[in-house]
C-alpha cells in the first residue's frame, strides 16, 4: 500500500489528474461557445435549422465542422496559454542559467571526442598512437 501511495504522490500523476479535471471543464466551455455562437453561424450559412441538419448531398457535414471547429479552438488554447508560455519560461530560465538557445548543446559523445584529441596532443613525440 506505502508503493501506491508513492506513486499517487508523484507530481506527474497529480499533474495529470489536474490537467484532465482543466481539460475536462474547459471542453465545456469550448462547446458552449461552439452551440452558442458557432453552430448557429453555420446553420445559417448551410440553411438548416441547426448545425447537425446542415448537409452537403448525402453527407451531414454540420457535425464534422462543429468537431473541427472544437479541436482548433482547443488545440489554440492549449498551444497560447499552456505551451508557448511553458517555453518563454524555459527560455528565460535558461538565460538565467548562461545555456543559450543559439549554441549548440554539448553531448557526451563530442566531451568524449574533446578528450580523445587531448590525449592524442599530449602523447609524447615519436610513439605510437593508439586507435
Amino acid at each position: 500500500m506505502e508503493g501506491f501511495k508513492k506513486f499517487l504522490m508523484q507530481g506527474n500523476v497529480v499533474e495529470l489528474a489536474v490537467a484532465v479535471v482543466i481539460g475536462t471543464a474547459f471542453t465545456a466551455i469550448v462547446a458552449a461557445f461552439t452551440e452558442a455562437i458557432i453552430n448557429p453561424l453555420l446553420a445559417e450559412a448551410f440553411n438548416a435549422d441547426d448545425i447537425a441538419g446542415a448537409e452537403v448531398g448525402i453527407f451531414k457535414i454540420g457535425l464534422l465542422i462543429a468537431a473541427i471547429i472544437n479541436f482548433l479552438i482547443v488545440a489554440a488554447v492549449v498551444y497560447f496559454v499552456l505551451v508557448l508560455p511553458m517555453a518563454k519560461l524555459k527560455e528565460r530560465s535558461d538565460r538565467r542559467k548562461g545555456i543559450s538557445a543559439d549554441e549548440p548543446v554539448e553531448t557526451d559523445v563530442d566531451i568524449l571526442h574533446d578528450i580523445r584529441d587531448l590525449l592524442r596532443a599530449q602523447q609524447a613525440p615519436g610513439t605510437a598512437p593508439r586507435a
